[in-house]
């Protein structure tokens, strides 16, 4: 499969049919689209935010799970500097896998909502070892307190082939046409 194979689908449907989506606010910009099944089965995303001089942050390697409406869900410390930027409204670059794999621009926000986190308190340990024996992974007190907090990721349009993390380099515009 080619990597524009492998691009095209993130926002089709789970299970035996297709929905269209186009993602809300980008004027004249085609909405991206990803294998959802790609995401599922990869066991890591890398996340960089953008700093207040327009430049790329370090790419973090984090754990996510995908919502059944094709967002992404991954939780960080609340004093985090992608937590900090994605507060102020930073957008946010993926990519799948590795920080030289398919790549895409998003909104991001923090989700205050227990019912969101209770589902990253279930998943995270389904699909990943280290949480399931009680290493890492999100945990009901550590929200409660504070510690951590949820953030859900809306993919806004794909980055060109070979676009890679480059920390310091000026990062994307969110829309094409900006």
């Amino acid at each position: 499969m080619n990597r524009r194979e492998f691009l095209q689908g993130f926002l089709v449907a789970v299970g035996s049919g297709l929905i269209a989506s186009s993602i809300v606010g980008i004027a004249q910009a085609a909405a991206p689209t990803r294998d959802l099944t790609a995401f599922q089965d990869a066991s890591y995303i890398y996340i960089a935010t953008v700093r207040k001089d327009g430049n790329q942050s370090q790419a973090a390697r984090v754990w996510f799970i995908v919502t059944p409406d094709n967002k992404i869900l991954i939780d960080t410390n609340s004093d985090s500097w992608k937590a900090k930027r994605i507060k102020r409204g930073s957008p946010v670059l993926i990519w799948l896998g590795s920080t030289t794999g398919p790549a895409f621009i998003g909104k991001a926000e923090i989700i205050d909502d227990k019912a969101i986190q209770d589902s990253m308190i279930e998943k995270i340990p389904e699909k990943y070892f280290l949480a399931r024996i009680g290493f890492f992974g999100p945990k009901r007190a550590k929200f409660d307190d504070g510690q951590i907090i949820t953030i859900r990721i809306s993919p806004v349009r794909d980055l060109p082939d070979g676009f890679v993390s480059s920390p310091g380099t000026p990062a994307p515009l969110l829309a094409k046409d900006l």
